[in-house]
């Protein structure tokens, strides 16, 4: 079982047979790097150290972290694996102690071990996992259609047809889509706007480096913008929301 069916075009994280998959978003825009996680260890360093970052990716990411704590727990402790799966979901859970989606995440594994009763409670936790990260994805497609609809409603043949969007609110910060930029897709796909300004959002750039990148991905115009621009931009009329 994989997830390869839940994605568009940007794939921050995957999920397939032989474990975890993350893209490396420290190293965005100049590599292109996945990363292969197979033991919780290994994902809650990458959630500490940002190689994935964005409350829903985390809570997703933790959310398969679970699943790869379970079978390390059932393989090496199957007379205590309920210790060992505590621990480990402990330590996934330090790794971003203020990111609401992890606590959540960890507590929907927590709940569907509980309450299985199948002889296979990895497959269990995995479906779990699956649809959290599934969840999202819809989530962030209904969130972008809701906000097209709202801003087809109040534009005008007078707006500017152009929107400034800051720090990274896209797929790489979700489970894919995006959900201040996923709005952005939908209203791009509309021909709703014509260009995006993305702030620089200083000082780890997120925009400069991932909100920049995600929309040369999806092909859609946009022009950096340092941040002591933003102002000055609005002020001139050039955008139509933010």
């Amino acid at each position: 079982m994989n997830s390869d069916l839940l994605y568009d075009s940007i794939r921050p994280i995957r999920w397939a047979d032989d474990g975890l998959y993350l893209l490396d978003q420290r190293r965005l825009p100049a590599e292109e790097v996945e990363l292969q996680l197979t033991t919780s260890a290994d994902v809650a360093i990458a959630i500490k150290d940002m190689v994935v970052r964005g409350a829903p990716a985390i809570g997703i990411t933790a959310a398969y972290g679970a699943v790869l704590a379970l079978q390390s727990a059932l393989q090496e402790s199957p007379d205590d694996w309920q210790s060992s799966f505590a621990a480990q979901l402990s330590t996934l859970e330090a790794a971003r102690p203020t990111a609401i989606n992890l606590a959540w995440a960890l507590a929907r594994i927590r709940q569907s071990v509980a309450l299985d009763n199948s002889a296979d409670l990895v497959a269990s936790a995995l479906t779990c996992a699956l649809n959290i990260h599934e969840q999202d994805i819809n989530d962030n497609h209904l969130m972008g259609e809701s906000g097209a609809d709202l801003f087809s409603r109040w534009q005008t043949h007078q707006s500017a047809r152009a929107v400034l969007t800051h720090c990274n609110a896209g797929a790489l910060a979700t489970g894919g889509y995006g959900t201040a930029l996923g709005v952005v897709r939908s209203l791009y796909a509309r021909d709703l706007i014509e260009q995006v300004y993305a702030d620089e959002t200083r000082p780890w750039l997120q925009g400069a480096r991932l909100t920049a990148w995600e929309l040369e991905q999806e092909g859609i115009p946009s022009c950096l913008l340092a941040d002591s621009a933003a102002a000055a931009l609005m002020q001139s009329g050039a955008i139509g929301a933010v």
